[in-house]
């Protein structure tokens, strides 16, 4: 844990757009896993015995429907932040590259995994294993979305219905696409329980603000870590200023 004489420093690290995407993305995750859970085993409930009054399925299907899109878009701006954003949000932070983040894979398995050490692992944005968590997390979303689009598509009138036709067919069919998706559900509702464990955990054991930094951007950071980072960041970047909005430069005193 951090000491209590630690000089702690407040970092900017999660951008608005980056915290508008969390907060969308788990509504939509929470709607699409219970909507898609009554699409594929849907429940015998009868409201009515006119057709009129009984549009229950329809309603959900519905929600499905609009959830999955802006469940689409939302990943679309996510992408485009990975190179518009701070260096806490750009994508070579979700692909272990450098002997440093493979290291810190291997620590964070020792302490969240193994529990072969309580000694935490500190970060100012995300720890190396989270990083690639998310990296299989966004290539879900990917296929996800694009087994939901060829099974909407496919029984539409749309125009560009041949082509996710097409696609059914070299794939094996729509039971095999329609049966990934269904598993898929299952593997986003487990990332979730597990999760937000992790995010309490290391909020206990850091004691740097995590849970509430995606609320309000800020995290609480030993200034001791933070000049590492500059330095190191500094190093990389050969001097060069990435400007206004870097994670840098975001900072103030505690």
């Amino acid at each position: 844990m951090i000491t209590k004489n630690a000089r702690l420093q407040e970092v900017y690290v999660w951008q608005l757009p980056v915290r508008i995407f969390h907060w969308v993305n788990a509504f939509c995750i929470v709607v699409l896993c219970i909507t898609g859970y009554i699409i594929g085993d849907p429940p015998a409930i009868m409201i009515s015995t006119q057709p009129e009054e009984n549009y229950w399925f329809g309603w959900v299907r519905l929600t499905h429907f609009i959830a999955a899109f802006i469940f689409m878009a939302n990943f679309m701006v996510r992408l485009y932040w990975m190179f518009a954003g701070n260096s806490f949000a750009r994508w070579d932070n979700y692909l272990p590259l450098t002997k440093r983040q493979w290291r810190g894979i291997l620590e964070t398995v020792k302490v969240d995994v193994l529990l072969l050490t309580p000694k935490p692992i500190y970060d100012i944005g995300h720890n190396s294993l989270a990083a690639l968590t998310y990296s299989g997390v966004f290539m879900l979303m990917a296929v996800q979305s694009l087994t939901g689009l060829g099974m909407f598509y496919a029984s539409s009138e749309s125009i560009v219905a041949p082509v996710f036709v097409n696609w059914l067919q070299g794939v094996g069919g729509f039971f095999p696409v329609r049966f990934v998706h269904h598993i898929l559900m299952w593997a986003f509702a487990l990332f979730m329980v597990v999760h937000v464990y992790l995010v309490f955990y290391h909020d206990y054991i850091e004691r740097n603000g995590v849970a509430s930094s995606i609320i309000g951007g800020w995290k609480f950071i030993d200034i001791r870590l933070v000049r590492l980072y500059r330095k190191r960041l500094y190093a990389e970047r050969r001097g060069k200023s990435r400007g206004k909005g870097n994670g840098w430069t975001d900072m103030r005193r505690s």
